[in-house]
């Protein structure tokens, strides 16, 4: 180039600089168009430990009303079975990924060709929130819980814990015990007093949930939990170490709400769900008999609940999450029985049929930074129950199941139980014989139709 004149030599150097920008101009739009595409990937909703067929129906169903698309993944424990109900489903599931949740390199490896593809992590089932928060750190730039606020949810004593430093009135008077000793017994008695109800941390479903009213109750009672815990436990997925909380028992009415809690703290709630227990039908039992909505809760107690809610949910520090929270009514005012960072059981039927709310939808788009969607209008009133033998034993008669579908307000059956099967009660670590959904444009047609189920219904056991 040394025998070029000064001016080519700055023309062939203009020439080069913008052929040196238009290919930097090019591969920069060549980039762009890569983070578009990654970004439009980034829609894999991933379920850990279970998928059920209302997951997948009502995520299906948001992509037909927006044309958005997503693609449904499962991670499971390799070291558990999975469930019928998701085993009934694997066929519809885009992604199924399987290893040993408890292993940070094994999450690693497992989740490397996917999390770039990841638009949220949840769950359904409480038994799962143990391994849901061992993948989370795997996870850093997605939406999430943090690791602390789900232990502190789902163990009904660091709950208890949390919310006694944030206002003492949101709880019951409460003490927590490791054995059956005189020592713990007499710890009981000056700490909470009778009548009281006995806890184990960790399970879900009311299992081995007691109420004592005097001190022979409570040894018989103690007993009988410490020798089943370890049993339970592992039946029903739990990791947790079992400690026994023990509370005062609260009178009156019990309800349930479920909420959805964005990134920066802000609650959106769900219509309240009135609860009537199994204690109060005549069972010495506490599972959720019957859970209706809405409710006939007039304005003021309905806004004070949620504001007793959102005390409870901020103790915890609860975000990016739905969350299940339980109440009761006293005289003197609400108070706090427990909650979960999952939607409630029942709920995605129930909301769908009252309010046209789909829950499960709502769970992922409050999730991944989207407002859920709560239509305000009434359709009606629905009911969810669960039945339960009367006594403990093996079924020997189940009557009424095919009249019951007959009934106007009929929506859904689930069978639990077939003859020969073993019926326990819920605080015996028992489920329910089978479960109904029930919903009516019509509260007093609704409530005609519960009393002929019940009429018509009969369970024996030998």
């Amino acid at each position: 180039m040394s025998h070029l004149k000064p001016k080519d030599i700055n023309l062939f150097v203009n020439k080069l600089y913008k052929q040196v920008k238009q290919t930097a101009t090019g591969k920069m739009k060549f980039n762009h168009v890569d983070m578009a595409q990654k970004k439009t990937n980034q829609n894999i909703i991933l379920y850990v430990g279970a998928v059920y067929g209302h997951m997948i129906d009502a995520i299906r169903k948001y992509e037909k009303e927006t044309k958005e698309k997503y693609r449904i993944g499962l991670i499971y424990h390799s070291k558990q079975k999975l469930d019928e109900f998701t085993q009934s489903q694997l066929d519809k599931i885009d992604i199924i990924l399987s290893c040993d949740l408890n292993n940070d390199d094994a999450i690693q490896e497992t989740l490397l060709p996917y999390k770039d593809e990841i638009v949220t992590l949840t769950c359904r089932p409480e038994s799962s929130i143990p391994h849901l928060s061992n993948i989370i750190p795997h996870l850093p730039y997605i939406e999430t819980p943090t690791v602390e606020s789900l232990a502190w949810s789902t163990d009904k004593i660091q709950m208890r814990k949390r919310l006694h430093v944030c206002n003492k009135r949101l709880n019951p008077k409460f003490t927590v015990i490791n054995d059956d000793s005189k020592k713990s017994i007499r710890q009981i008695i000056e700490s909470v007093g009778f009548p009281l109800i006995v806890k184990p941390s960790g399970l879900a479903a009311s299992r081995l949930v007691s109420i004592c009213f005097h001190q022979e109750e409570l040894e018989v009672v103690l007993k009988k939990v410490f020798k089943k815990i370890d049993a339970v436990h592992k039946q029903t997925n739990g990791t947790w170490t079992p400690r026994i909380l023990i509370e005062q028992f609260m009178e009156g009415n019990m309800y349930s709400v479920d909420a959805y809690v964005d990134r920066k703290g802000r609650m959106k709630f769900c219509p309240m769900v009135y609860i009537k227990t199994g204690r109060e039908i005549g069972f010495d039992d506490f599972f959720g008999y019957e859970q209706r909505t809405p409710t006939i809760l007039n304005k003021q107690n309905n806004d004070n609940a949620q504001e007793i809610a959102k005390q409870a949910i901020k103790a915890i520090g609860l975000k990016n999450t739905s969350v299940h929270v339980e109440l009761i009514r006293e005289e003197s005012g609400w108070k706090i029985i427990e909650m979960g960072p999952r939607v409630g059981g029942f709920r995605h039927m129930m909301y769908e049929q009252s309010n046209g709310i789909n829950h499960t939808m709502n769970d992922v788009l409050n999730r991944i930074g989207k407002k859920p969607i709560i239509p305000k209008k009434r359709r009606g009133y629905a009911v969810a129950m669960k039945f339960f033998a009367k006594k403990e034993g093996r079924l020997s008669k189940l009557t009424g199941i095919k009249k019951l579908q007959e009934l106007k307000s009929f929506k859904r059956l689930y069978t639990n139980k077939k003859i020969g099967d073993m019926c326990r009660f819920a605080k015996h670590g028992g489920g329910s014989v089978f479960n109904i959904i029930m919903c009516n444009p019509d509260r007093s047609k609704l409530l005609a139709d519960i009393r002929r189920l019940e009429q018509m219904v009969v369970i024996e056991v030998e």
